[in-house]
């Protein structure tokens, strides 16, 4: 007989194995530098055993600050590897002097990540930090809105789908498609193509094709980014004839939650928000609601230019139940949404397309594939809103995955089976969250 798996030991190594001095990298390989919200999550499990750890996990990601605030997606290691070779942060003033960045940002978690390890310390402690991050903490919210909601309404956009951390989630690839692309990227849906641009692929390496984007999308999401690198990431330029630019239903929940903490953190310190970064933030609460479409009970994205919703089911309905900020009774609408089967409730939910959606495919990336870290999201909102039972149930759930399939990236919904890239980072260490929150 197998003996049971200390899954918080094994967590902890995956953890140890992908530590890179001040920093954890998602996944030696296919993910080799520091990415925003998975160090967010990575900081989340750490501070339940080493709370300096998880501190300089936190603040190593300052280090990529932007002179105007941003914080970007990735902050690049020596080794560049073949996200280094895309980006050129340097072309933009803005970037920071010392180190290589990405462009762009990502699902601003750095709030919660910095109150949560803050909890952890005493009362003296967790004021000289709120301190050390502060500036760094209100100079990105205030550039979120300065720049990601330039007509004042509430909703921040984003411009690409790297953005939104769920790469390609339908309602972005559905914008996509909606677009004329240049003819070297329509090439890609030729099948000879195709075949030669996935024999010198990288991600390719590390998972099956069937995992990964179509070789049409990973053109098509380059293409964007080359875009916005010749606009040298000015956000007028790159709002001048840009491809995209859609208020994220999921960016824009996790900054309600993220301004939350931002206002107690002030507050445990003593500091007084800026009266225009507290109008944009109540703003934002009163507007998540204009994302909700009564017709089919659920939230989406919004085209940013048009105000039309995307009206494209994915896992992005569920995180207004994070935020915190919708009624009761939307709240009752989503969770019994969670548990229809055909939708949002096969055997490992929660996955991010419904199982009866078009795009759905259980290995296929964020088009299918239930992932740790948006059911941590989801467990998170269903406890704010009383849905006890319902949080400790898919919590369970989620740990019954990893303990039978191991800490990979993402799982099939229908029956557990791991996909993506074994020993990723943020699957331990929200493991271990939920293991000491159940």
């Amino acid at each position: 007989m197998q003996e049971p798996v200390d899954l918080e030991a094994a967590a902890k190594e995956v953890l140890e194995n992908n530590r890179r001095g001040d920093y954890t990298i998602p996944r030696e390989g296919l993910y080799p530098h520091q990415w925003l919200w998975d160090s967010c999550f990575i900081a989340i499990g750490l501070r339940h055993y080493d709370i300096d750890r998880a501190q300089k996990e936190v603040l190593s990601l300052l280090r990529g600050q932007w002179h105007n605030g941003m914080l970007p997606n990735i902050i690049l290691s020596k080794n560049r590897g073949r996200h280094g070779s895309i980006w050129h942060s340097w072309l933009s003033p803005l970037s920071p002097d010392h180190v290589s960045t990405s462009g762009i940002t990502q699902p601003p978690m750095l709030a919660e990540a910095v109150q949560k390890i803050g909890a952890k310390l005493s009362k003296p402690e967790r004021r000289s930090w709120y301190q050390k991050v502060y500036p760094a903490l209100l100079a990105y919210h205030e550039w979120l809105y300065a720049e990601r909601d330039p007509h004042g309404e509430g909703l921040t956009l984003q411009v690409h789908p790297w953005e939104t951390g769920l790469d390609n989630t339908p309602p972005w690839m559905f914008e996509l498609h909606q677009h004329e692309l240049p003819f070297w990227v329509k090439l890609a849906t030729k099948k000879p193509v195709e075949k030669v641009i996935d024999t010198v692929r990288p991600d390719l390496f590390y998972t099956g094709q069937d995992q990964r984007l179509s070789a049409y999308e990973f053109l098509a999401m380059y293409y964007v980014q080359r875009r916005l690198r010749r606009k040298l990431y000015d956000i007028d330029r790159m709002l001048s004839h840009s491809l995209f630019a859609i208020e994220d239903l999921t960016f824009n929940s996790i900054l309600i939650r993220a301004n939350h903490y931002l206002r107690s953190i002030a507050k445990d310190i003593g500091k007084k928000l800026p009266d225009e970064l507290l109008e944009s933030m109540r703003k934002t609460e009163a507007a998540l609601e204009t994302l909700w479409d009564e017709t089919s009970g659920q939230y989406y994205s919004r085209n940013f230019v048009t105000h039309n919703l995307i009206p494209v089911p994915s896992i992005a309905t569920f995180m207004p139940l994070y935020s915190g900020k919708i009624t009761k009774e939307r709240a009752a609408q989503l969770v019994k949404l969670l548990d229809e089967k055909k939708s949002f409730g096969p055997k490992y939910p929660v996955p991010s397309t419904p199982v009866n959606s078009d795009w759905f495919n259980p290995h296929h990336y964020w088009q299918g594939p239930t992932w740790v870290n948006t059911n941590w999201l989801i467990i998170d909102g269903l406890r704010q809103y009383g849905f006890i039972e319902e949080a400790e149930k898919l919590a369970k759930k989620t740990l019954e995955l990893v303990e039978k399939s191991g800490f990979y990236e993402y799982f099939s919904p229908l029956d557990g089976s791991p996909a993506g890239t074994k020993n990723f980072s943020w699957t331990a260490a929200l493991a271990i969250d939920l293991l000491k929150n159940s």
